[in-house]
Parts: structure tokens; sequence; C-alpha cells
């Protein structure tokens, strides 16, 4: 059986994972990373994703962490402006009661401006606002195709550390002491992978989207309470005009994205499936899908509920308190980091820093 050593393991390949490689190695150049994926890199929760952003958090960490990632996407696309990241337009549509909501939870840098419902610039074409509508436009809001950015991103990360795609990881365990108030020694974390080699990591980072229930990790997550939620978006067969903006729906939770490169809408709804297996997602959309999402957009935008739709469909780790959870796990050398509630690209860079920042990187000794 072969056996390998590596400074840190990063366990899933998605947006959240190669920001952790990322960040890894921008903070301990000397470092050996090894990045697994069970698929291609990006090939997961990533590879569906609207990669929409929006200035905005729910709680006081969340505003935090979404300030940072905008900072940090913004600077990536300084230094590579091919990267499939794109700003576009957007506007906030509430009810009255829920205006004072929407300024609280919008970052200052969104320099939310009240717009005129009768002035029809909202963005979307034929929308159907709630009676006496609030419409701000707001400014810093972007999108990004995320499987491009994630291969991007890893291309450039291959010369700094070992990249294992379509590798499982079958178990997890901690070897050497493991005693409270005792050093670990140099054992660490044993991953078993499917291909029969056996890697000792000094310490491990869990990235895996919505696959919390891999035997591997299954029963160390449990106590976090997460839980995985089925995601559909529809994409609409209209092709976006140049000055469309994206509109986000804020009573429901609901936005319209248009995809100028793409030539088509997306559309994406709350969905209420709960307690889904993301392998059992692969059949693509169903007629119930199809249903909920039109009957979704029709109260939106009704013209663009009869054009013709596909999409896409597949699920999230969320966590109870509506905060992405960064977390050491046992004597502190796994560390998780994921359940974003459906906004890993948006909070990946500042979930990746916080990541980094539970992992020692400091103790890690010169390399010969």
């Amino acid at each position: 059986m072969n056996r390998e050593h590596t400074d840190v393991a990063v366990v899933g390949a998605g947006i959240v994972g190669c920001l952790v490689a990322r960040e890894i190695v921008a903070r301990a150049p000397e470092a050996s990373v090894l990045l697994l994926d069970r698929d291609t890199v990006g090939a997961g929760a990533s590879r569906r994703s609207a990669g929409l952003h929006c200035p905005r958090g729910a709680t006081e960490r969340v505003r935090r962490m979404t300030a940072y990632s905008q900072d940090y996407y913004a600077e990536l696309k300084h230094n590579a402006p091919e990267l499939p990241i794109h700003a576009v337009p957007m506007s906030v549509v509430a009810s009255p009661v829920n205006a004072s909501r929407v300024h609280e939870i919008y970052l200052d840098s969104a320099e939310l401006t009240p717009v005129d419902p009768s002035e029809d610039r909202a963005g979307a074409p034929d929308l159907r606002l709630p009676e006496h509508a609030r419409i701000w436009e707001c400014r810093g809001a972007q999108y990004a195709d995320v499987y491009a950015l994630v291969r991007d991103l890893t291309r450039e990360l291959r010369a700094r550390v070992t990249l294992r795609e379509g590798v499982h990881v079958d178990t997890m365990r901690a070897v050497g002491h493991t005693d409270p108030g005792r050093e670990p020694d140099v054992g660490g974390v044993e991953l078993a992978l499917g291909t029969g080699e056996t890697v000792t990591a000094d310490r491990v980072v869990l990235a895996p989207g919505p696959w919390l229930a891999e035997p591997a990790w299954r029963e160390s997550l449990a106590p976090l309470g997460a839980r995985v939620k089925k995601i559909v978006a529809l994409h609409v067969e209209r092709v976006p005009t140049r000055t469309d903006r994206a509109v986000v729906f804020h009573d429901e939770d609901a936005f319209l994205l248009p995809l100028h490169a793409s030539g088509h809408w997306l559309f994406s709804y709350t969905c209420t499936t709960w307690d889904v297996d993301p392998d059992d997602l692969a059949g693509g959309l169903s007629a119930d899908d199809v249903d909920q999402a039109r009957a979704s957009l029709r109260r939106h935008a009704p013209a663009l509920a009869e054009h013709r739709v596909s999409g896409r469909v597949f699920c999230d780790a969320y966590s109870p308190t509506g905060e992405p959870q960064v977390r050491a796990l046992g004597d502190g050398r796994v560390v998780f980091a994921g359940a974003a509630n459906g906004s890993g690209y948006r909070l990946a860079p500042a979930i990746a820093a916080e990541a980094a920042d539970l992992l020692d990187l400091s103790s890690i000794p010169p390399h010969a």
C-alpha cells in the first residue's frame, strides 16, 4: 500500500476548497498541500452555481465576510482581467414592510439608490411588482462562471500544490496523540483513498460542499447540525439586452440574472426540499421543479414565465444559523469549511481566510 505525507490536505476542490488551498500557499509557501476531489475540480455545487455576488449579509459576520470577499474578487479581476467574473447592474425589489431590513443587510458600498417604480428601471422585462413596491439600484454586484473560475485558479495552483482528481476519501482517522493537553505528534490525520493509497496529513480542511454524509466524516460533522437543501434555477430562453439588470426579489429570496455571455436569463427561487442526497440529483429538472419555478417566476415576471425553460438542479449545505460554518473538529487537526447557505461563491474568500486562521500554519517546519 502506497503511503504519502503532506502538511495540509484539502478535501474538496470546489470554489471553497480551491481558495483554501490558494490561501494556504499564500501564507505558507513552504507548506506541502494536497488538494483532493472525488470528481474533477469544480464539478460539484460550483459547476451548478449561479455565481451571483450581492453586496449584502443577513448578519454582521456575513456582511464582514461579504466585504472581504468583494475586495478579494476585485483584486483577482484587476490582476487577471480575463477571469470569468462580470460586473452586473442590479436592482433590489421589496415590499414597504421590508424596506428597513434591506437597508440593514446591504453593505454601505452598495450605495442603495431609490428608484421610482413608474420609471421602469427595475431591470428585467415585464416585471410584476408588489403593491407599493420599493426599488433600489445597487452597486457592487457581479457574477461569475464559477466552474470556469475554479478551473482557471486551479491551473495556477498546479505548480504549487499536488492535485488529485477523481480520488475518493474512503476513511479519515486521527493517528498519534489525541489526549487533551498534549501536542499532536507527527502522525496527524490518515486518509485512506479509493485508489488504495494512504495519505497522512498534519492538518486537513474538509470542504465537501453538500457531501456532508460521506462515511469518512459523517460522524465528525453531525454535531454541526448542517443540512442539505435542493436548489433549482430556471434558464429562461429569452436573450437579455445590453441594458438589462439583475433583479433581487427580497421578500421571496429570489433573483433574475441576465447571463449575457450565455444568451439567456437565469431565475433562482427558494426551493424548500430538505435533506437530499447530492448523488441522487443527477437526473435534471423534474416536472414538479419546473411547475414550482414557473409559478414563482410568474409572480415576478409573467412574460418571462411563458418562454421555453430549461435549467439546473443541485443542492447545497445550510447551517442552522444562516452563517457559514468554519470550525475546528476534534483535537483541531481537522477544520470544516462550508455550509455557506447557497452563498459559497460569494463568501468563499472569507471562508478560506477563516479556515487558514485555524490551521496554525506558522508551525509548519521548513522543507529541505
